[in-house]
């Protein structure tokens, strides 16, 4: 049974700094794109940061600059280093992983505010 467990989230100040974690679990995810995806209230899911397989990060244009996106494909885990967080940040961000199949991680809130 694929498990996809995200971590990291929490409330932060404007400027402030938050490392997601997803570590995924039942089976190899080597052949799998990774990224996050945020939801705030009352919008559309969007993407935030996506990895390749060879490790090539494509953002967001609100992403780019503030954020970096990693895998440790020994750990089958996706990060996401989000500085310079800002309030409209705030959201339930949630782990993607997508190959032949596509599985979604449960979400993990975001809160920035002073």
């Amino acid at each position: 049974q694929v498990q996809l467990v995200e971590s990291g989230g929490g409330l932060v100040h404007p400027g402030g700094a938050l490392r997601l974690s997803c570590a995924a679990s039942g089976r190899s995810f080597d052949n799998y794109n990774m990224g996050w995806y945020r939801q705030a209230p009352g919008k559309q899911r969007e993407l935030v940061a996506a990895i390749t397989t060879a490790g090539t990060p494509n953002y967001a244009s609100f992403a780019k600059g503030r954020f970096a996106i990693s895998r440790d494909n020994t750990k089958n885990t996706v990060y996401l280093q989000m500085n310079n967080l800002k309030p409209e940040d705030t959201a339930v961000y949630y782990c993607n992983v997508k190959g032949w199949l596509e599985y979604w991680g449960q979400g993990t809130q975001v809160t920035v505010s002073s």
